[in-house]
Formats: C-alpha cells, sequence, structure tokens
C-alpha cells in the first residue's frame, strides 16, 4: 500500500523496488536486516578506509529531492498556466494517484480534452525525460494522452513549454526482445525536431500562445514539427 499511494515512492513500481532490494541483497550492499552497508552520501572515497573501495554513487538523497521538487514546480506550474487560459475543469490526477499514467486531466468541452503527462526540468540545453512502462501504456491506448515538458525557472514558474510528439516516444522506447523480460523505465533525450513550442493535442491547443514563455530552449524547430 505505502509503495502504491505514497507520492515519495511514485517513480518505480513495487515490483521494480522489491527487484532493487533483491539485488542489493545478491551484491551485499545491504545487511541481513536490510540496512545500507555505506551511507550515500558525498563523502570522499578516503573515508572509507583502504581496506575495500567504494564505486563512485551518482545517487543522493538530495538529488533526489530537488528532482521531486522540480517535477512538482512543474506541474503547479502547468496547472496554472491552464487555469490561466481558461480551461474550465483541470484536475491533478497526480496529487491523487499515479494509477492514470498522467498528471493532470483538463477538459474545455465534450471533445476537447486532454490528459498531460508532465516531465520537468531546469535544462535549457537539452530535454532528458524518464518515461515509465505504465506511462507509455497509457499514451498507446490513449488519444488525449499528451507529453507536456516544462522548463522551470529558479521562482518555480514555467519558463517555456513544449509538446512531445507522440510519434517519436513510440519509435524511441525499447523494445521488448524475450517474453520473459520487459523494460519498466526509459530514459529518453528528445531531439529537436521531436519538440513542439506550445502546447496542444492532435486536435485543439490548451493555452494560447500569447499566454505561454517563449524563450527559446532545446533547440526545438518551429518549422516543420512532427505530429504529436
Amino acid at each position: 500500500m505505502l509503495f502504491t499511494n505514497h507520492p515519495r515512492y511514485a517513480d518505480l513500481t513495487p515490483a521494480q523496488y522489491a527487484e532493487g532490494l533483491a539485488w542489493l541483497r545478491r551484491t551485499g550492499l545491504v545487511t541481513a536486516m536490510d540496512r545500507p552497508v555505506v551511507e550515500i552520501n558525498d563523502c570522499e572515497m578516503g573515508d572509507m578506509g583502504a581496506a575495500w573501495a567504494v564505486p563512485h554513487v551518482q545517487w543522493s538523497r538530495a538529488a533526489e529531492e530537488a528532482r521531486r521538487a522540480i517535477g512538482a514546480a512543474g506541474e503547479q506550474a502547468l496547472l496554472r498556466l491552464l487555469r490561466r487560459g481558461g480551461i474550465p475543469q483541470v484536475r491533478h490526477v497526480a496529487a491523487e494517484s499515479d494509477g492514470y499514467g498522467y498528471d493532470i486531466d483538463a477538459l474545455r468541452s465534450p471533445t476537447e480534452r486532454a490528459h498531460l503527462e508532465v516531465k520537468s526540468t531546469t535544462d535549457p540545453t537539452r530535454l532528458v525525460i524518464h518515461l515509465t512502462r505504465h506511462e507509455y501504456e497509457v499514451m498507446a491506448s490513449d488519444v488525449e494522452w499528451c507529453l507536456a515538458a516544462v522548463l522551470v525557472g529558479a521562482d518555480g514558474s514555467a519558463v517555456n513549454v513544449a509538446t512531445v510528439s507522440r510519434r517519436w516516444l513510440h519509435s524511441a522506447v525499447p523494445a521488448d526482445r524475450d517474453k520473459d523480460g520487459h523494460w519498466e523505465s526509459a530514459r529518453l533525450e528528445v531531439p529537436a525536431y521531436a519538440i513542439t513550442p506550445g502546447l496542444a493535442t492532435e486536435t485543439w491547443r490548451l493555452v494560447p500562445d500569447a499566454l505561454l514563455p517563449s524563450q527559446p530552449v532545446w533547440a526545438f524547430q518551429t518549422s516543420v514539427p512532427l505530429p504529436v
């Protein structure tokens, strides 16, 4: 129940957490009581003693908290933009559960609805996203699903908003090579040609371009955008 419903554990499925713990046990990185053998932090290698060496660890609790804060800021910034743009019904479903496979439900009319998966970053030079298997499968079956990329500024506002091509996402995710295993999460660096400025589904624009920030980021191309 904790892994399924608590927002702090929304990045992975319970099965992924279980497999991660099993791997830590196999490699001897946790004790018999499932406590870490070493504290993962920014300490120098020399502090661990000369008897054995611990590889450099990219993950840290502070970095994980910062990543979550950026994600939350991007979602809140997009919620504000949608409401400012006149969308009458905007629901932050990610605050309720991660089971939806998207973060925001925006409804303007019976024929104009969008299920927005929000990917947030503070890097204006490139757009790197992490897509879960569940998000991808929802996209594959839901024509209203749309991936919104939000560049978050220092004050938590949206510096830029763009839409990532669904066609490109379909082509970029890994292919399952065996029936006994399949990918659960993919790190994707989105090319410029797969990014369209603004926020739009295949049938309607959610927010007028005049209300969106227009700083040039991610080197996206506006001349020949891919269908989203």
